[in-house]
């Protein structure tokens, strides 16, 4: 009977071992771009997980999950289970803006776990075709001459694009006055419509607008010239020394994720990045892939964090 019983009860166990035991991944996973579609983001999150779909023979579905600069949909994926199932398309706003200019209820560095860096994309600063300027010495000598009056348009407040002309403003001491909007799309449009002078947008969002002679490029933000635009000059070539702002993207997990989960997505990323059709799809959408340790991507984060904190510091900018 002693024997018949535990053997008994050796079988009713096994259905739970099993289960917590189970291979991963066993069903479909979420992977949370916070930002609406068509951005850099949305793009870059379709881009892996029509990758990962077949590498991990399970569907990865990408949900957008938008508000507050990339926070709303950030802060789901810090509160979801740590199990691999929800990842999130982290970026520079998120994870490098974000804590220095909101109040959030999280902490990037210490609530979330780097997987892998995916790319980083230059933006371009670009003007309406009737400012006369032709490269950067000239507008920044327009700026000058009529200080205030010039105007950018941004995606908001704190946004990257607004970061990135507040550090030129640094920079070079010029006066140029901002007009903050609800996203990258509408300050284009009245860039375009010649009611904005000038404003940074991303490569893959504007390369459109340029090589349809709706707006000009004058100069990148990367630390050399872009491969998408090998005829306009980087801010740094074209005069401003040290000058560089980058955006990045990269997979997230929730922290305490297995090591062992978090590992093996990090191995089908740069698998995926080291196929030669799959880097020329993102180079050609605007994007230059960027395959590191983890540890490297930590480090990247945590730079770009402090940059960007000295910026917001230096120039007082507060979220209203």
């Amino acid at each position: 009977m002693t024997t018949r019983r535990a053997a008994l009860t050796g079988l009713l166990a096994f259905p739970a071992i099993a289960s917590a035991q189970e291979a991963w991944p066993a069903r479909s996973l979420r992977l949370i771009s916070p930002f609406p579609p068509g951005g850099a983001a949305d793009v870059l999150a379709r881009n892996m997980a029509e990758e990962l779909t077949p590498a991990l023979r399970q569907s990865v579905v990408v949900e957008n999950r938008t508000g507050a600069g990339g926070s709303v949909g950030t802060e789901a994926v810090v509160r979801s289970a740590p199990d691999g199932y929800t990842l999130l398309m982290g970026s520079t706003g998120p994870l490098a803006i974000n804590p220095a200019l909101l109040r959030l209820a999280y902490d990037p560095a210490r609530d979330l776990v780097p997987i892998a860096m995916v790319s980083t994309v230059a933006s371009v600063l670009v003007v309406h075709p009737s400012v006369p300027a032709r490269n950067l010495g000239e507008l920044l000598a327009m700026a000058r001459a009529k200080p205030g009056e010039l105007n950018y348009g941004s995606s908001g407040t704190g946004s990257a694009q607004h970061l990135f002309m507040e550090l030129l403003k640094q920079m070079t001491g010029v006066d140029i006055t901002h007009v903050p909007y609800r996203g990258t799309g509408p300050a284009m449009v009245d860039t375009i419509g010649g009611r904005l002078a000038m404003m940074f947008d991303t490569m893959p969002t504007a390369l459109p607008h340029i090589q349809g002679g709706r707006v000009r490029a004058i100069a990148v933000t990367t630390a050399r010239r872009d491969p998408a635009l090998p005829d306009v000059p980087s801010i740094a070539e074209a005069g401003v020394a040290g000058y560089e702002g980058v955006g990045f993207y990269g997979l997230m997990a929730p922290a305490g994720t297995p090591a062992a989960i978090i590992d093996r997505l990090h191995r089908e990323v740069n698998a995926s990045l080291a196929r030669e059709a799959f880097r020329a799809r993102l180079v050609a959408q605007g994007t230059e892939p960027a395959p590191m340790t983890q540890e490297a991507f930590r480090d990247f984060i945590a730079t770009d964090r402090e940059r960007w904190t000295r910026v917001i510091r230096d120039g007082n900018i507060r979220v209203d």
